[in-house]
């Protein structure tokens, strides 16, 4: 399945379908390259039939992870991420200031190839200040707590693909007591 992806991915490149990525969100998400420089675009059902497969993988995952560790999670979104040489993302957390629905992030690497020389590596800051460097390797499954974790991608000497998602829980109701 990951090769397959793979191939969707640069398809969808090479059509111009993907998109230079924003910061923020709604009125306030705007392009900048000095913070983040991939291009991406978002998965809905019934798009391509592969796409169709790992969305349904992930939504096994989504039941798993509520039936072990009862996170309440309802839905999964996601997109194609394509870094060209050159690109990065500085360090961030997963979720908006005003929104903690986006609960888990997945990261699922799409690049058959990859070598130490291409650089592109998922920098994770880990809570006792150590960092952890993962290289973008295909078929590997990067999942974490999107509120937990601030992390970066650095920058990618050779085109970099990936599948980013989170998996959702309903925002918490403000009026709630």
């Amino acid at each position: 399945m990951t090769h397959k992806l793979a191939d969707e991915c640069r398809k969808r490149e090479a059509e111009g379908a993907l998109a230079p990525a924003g910061v923020g969100r709604g009125e306030a998400q705007a392009v900048r390259e000095g913070i983040r420089s991939d291009h991406i675009q978002w998965l809905e059902p019934g798009q391509s039939p592969v796409c169709d497969d790992y969305l349904e993988v992930m939504d096994g995952l989504r039941q798993q992870l509520n039936r072990e560790l009862f996170l309440g999670l309802e839905e999964f979104e996601c997109h194609f991420a394509f870094y060209p040489p050159g690109a990065f993302y500085q360090t961030h957390l997963d979720r908006f200031r005003d929104d903690d629905s986006r609960s888990v992030t997945a990261v699922l690497y799409l690049n058959p190839d990859w070598q130490p020389a291409h650089a592109g590596e998922l920098r994770m800051h880990m809570p006792d200040g150590s960092q952890l460097d993962v290289p973008p390797l295909a078929g590997n499954l990067v999942v974490f707590l999107s509120g937990e974790f601030p992390h970066e991608v650095l920058v990618t000497q050779a085109d970099r693909l990936s599948l980013t998602g989170w998996f959702r829980r309903r925002p918490a109701d403000p009026l709630a007591v």
